[in-house]
């Protein structure tokens, strides 16, 4: 009910008041912004949006001329700040805007926090829309639940849908929606992805943020599209058998006048202490996790993608920078908690809230955390004091891998620490392995640029990199252009260079990371026990100075289990003597360095019986061809 005029439209009842000032509402945007709904017979649209700095807000937009007096909002009676009006005849596609004076005479014009659609950038305009949508992926929504399980492959593919592809004829010209799905869907297909991670695609001003600098939480960008046309990519995704992972990113928001800053001229959205507000490395602003609308806001926007969208899961950026008050703060820039501690206490509790809420209302979907800090728990239910999300990124592992791999082979043998060291934490949460956009920008090269050597060494380290990562424990993540081997860095508005696939090196990428996933799918010693220890077994680790290592995947079944064989140097190793669980014959089923994928094609062909010669601490032992800058992986023959 509004003030000055008891028969208006609201669609707040005083639970909703409740929840949103304690924090606790889920489904916000089925009440703040634009709804086209009829009342009193006639079809009109209901605006609402919190501004209770405000002392007067109205609509402009191209259907009263901008005018800013035209039509005003009421201000509820309850003190809640929010402001509402039902204008009639006005519907889908008006563009608009708040125009907002605040209590010392401050004039603002501000999009809708709330609203589905936006204008294209570089203009600034929410615009009235929906979310309707007929679904057609019953199919997959009623089946997820095993595609999504910690006990089942997950191999992610991240897209940057403005770069991933573009017009060949028009470079300059972005997909739509809907033609990015018809290319990516049967991409990813191809190539055996489980699941796509989509940057961010939430309303953004600024191309070159890549989607983190978010003005329109709840609104896929219309740089592609409408919401329809997004939730068709997803559904096509979805029918093909892939999941939908989405970057979410609570961490901080741009300082852009049509934005969340200031937004009814005072610290709304962000804090008002610059200590705990203002993003020192992203020059953006920070939630004020303290205050329960806002927290209302993030919560029920992150099961909104669930909820609307479809979405599968969350990737949520930026967690670490969430977690510590002092991240990137120096000395006397920060202050303590009440415990005289490092940590955001208020951060902690919305992450458990937001996570809680999640698996509550969508048991059957993953929340994952780009969280690069030891903090303990990320990935362990909230009951026993963990943070609750399904899985966390496991950043020392991207480290320490790409540290290593980027040593000419010959010092490899003095750093072979770099890849054991991995097992001593791995399973302390339930960590996924990224190879993220992040490796591949700001002069870093791409991945094949990392690779020392010759051509044919950078990609067969490619193709051994890749490979360790598989056959690591943990779920994977590789981001667009690596499966190809390609070479320049990536650039957010340039379309990956699809070209290379003519050319035999970067065939041989392609065709191993299909192989990588295939097998990564189809043997369950690779994914049944991903993240408890009882999954991965060192065979060897001793060999530094031929630089091989030796280890074992292990599923439910012994007869599953998988040995793995890696060498870091382009020297071959004939009649190579490993240790194995048990006796047997012993089959190659995956050889990085086969023709087909740009190798040498040293291997073994013939199944390798296993021997009464004691080695590597087993009474059994077989003698194989290990491969130049080769991994092999052999599996227990069903004869044996």
């Amino acid at each position: 009910m509004q003030s000055g005029n008891p028969e208006a439209y609201s669609r707040f009842t005083d639970f909703d008041i409740y929840l949103f000032r304690a924090g606790k509402h889920q489904r916000l945007y089925e009440k703040f912004g634009s709804h086209v709904v009829e009342h009193n017979g006639v079809v009109g649209t209901y605006f609402s949006v919190w501004a209770p700095s405000a002392r007067y807000v109205s609509v402009i937009g191209n259907f009263n001329g901008w005018n800013k007096g035209s039509h005003p909002l009421a201000v509820r009676w309850d003190s809640s700040g929010i402001w509402e009006v039902f204008i009639p005849n006005t519907g889908r596609g008006e563009t608009y805007k708040y125009f907002i004076v605040n209590e010392n005479g401050r004039e603002l014009e501000k999009g809708d926090p709330y609203a589905h659609l936006w204008e294209v950038p570089p203009h600034t305009a929410s615009v009235v829309w929906d979310t309707y949508y007929e679904w057609n992926d019953q199919e997959w929504m009623t089946t997820r639940k095993e595609k999504n399980a910690l006990n089942a492959p997950i191999s992610v593919y991240e897209v940057h849908l403005s770069s991933w592809r573009r017009d060949p004829s028009d470079p300059d010209r972005e997909l739509s929606y809907g033609e990015i799905a018809d290319a990516l869907v049967p991409y990813v297909q191809e190539m055996g992805f489980t699941h796509v991670e989509f940057m961010p695609i939430m309303q953004y001003p600024y191309a070159p943020s890549w989607g983190y600098q978010i003005t329109g939480y709840y609104a896929p960008s219309s740089r592609f599209g409408t919401p329809q046309d997004f939730m068709a990519l997803v559904e096509k995704l979805h029918q093909a058998g892939i999941g939908v992972l989405l970057d979410w990113v609570p961490s901080h928001f741009p300082g852009d006048a049509h934005g969340l800053y200031e937004f009814d001229g005072s610290h709304l959205y962000e804090h008002p202490d610059p200590r705990k507000g203002y993003h020192p490395d992203w020059k953006s602003y920070i939630f004020n996790y303290s205050r329960p609308e806002v927290r209302s806001f993030l919560l029920s926007n992150a099961l909104f993608w669930l909820d609307r969208c479809h979405a599968d899961g969350l990737r949520v950026d930026a967690v670490a920078s969430m977690l510590y008050l002092d991240y990137s703060r120096n000395a006397g820039e920060w202050e303590p908690n009440m415990f005289g501690g490092r940590e955001n206490l208020e951060v902690i509790s919305l992450l458990k809230e937001i996570n809680e809420a999640v698996y509550s209302e969508f048991p059957d979907v993953q929340t994952i955390a780009e969280e690069s800090t030891a903090f303990p728990g990320v990935s362990r239910p909230v009951f026993t004091g963990g943070l609750g999300f399904g899985m966390k990124w496991m950043m020392g592992w991207m480290n320490d891998t790409l540290r290593y791999f980027e040593r000419d082979p010959a010092f490899r043998k003095f750093h072979q620490d770099n890849l054991t060291f991995s097992t001593v934490y791995a399973f302390t949460e339930n960590f996924m392995l990224p190879l993220s956009h992040d490796e591949v920008v700001y002069g870093k090269q791409s991945l094949v640029g990392k690779m020392p050597g010759d051509e044919w060494q950078r990609f067969a380290n490619l193709r051994l990199l890749f490979s360790y990562m598989f056959t690591h424990s943990g779920s994977k993540l590789l981001f667009m252009g690596g499966e190809f081997g390609q070479t320049s860095e990536w650039k957010f508005d340039t379309s990956l260079d699809w070209h290379l696939l003519e050319f035999a090196p970067h065939k041989g990428i392609a065709a191993c990371v299909k192989a990588l996933n295939q097998l990564y799918k189809n043997e369950p010693a690779m994914y049944e026990r991903s993240y408890t220890a009882d999954g991965f077994e060192w065979i060897d680790t001793s060999d530094r100075e031929n630089s091989i290592i030796t280890y074992a995947r292990k599923g439910d079944r012994p007869e599953e289990t998988l040995l793995i064989v890696l060498n870091m140097t382009p020297v071959p190793r004939a009649d190579y003597r490993i240790g194995v669980p048990s006796a047997g014959s012993y089959q190659e089923i995956f050889n990085s360095d086969a023709k087909e994928f740009y190798g040498s094609g040293i291997g073994n062909q013939e199944p390798l019986a296993s021997e009464e010669s004691a080695w590597h601490g087993r009474p059994q032992s077989i003698r194989l061809n290990v491969p130049p800058l080769g991994a092999i992986v052999l599996k227990i023959s069903a004869e044996s």
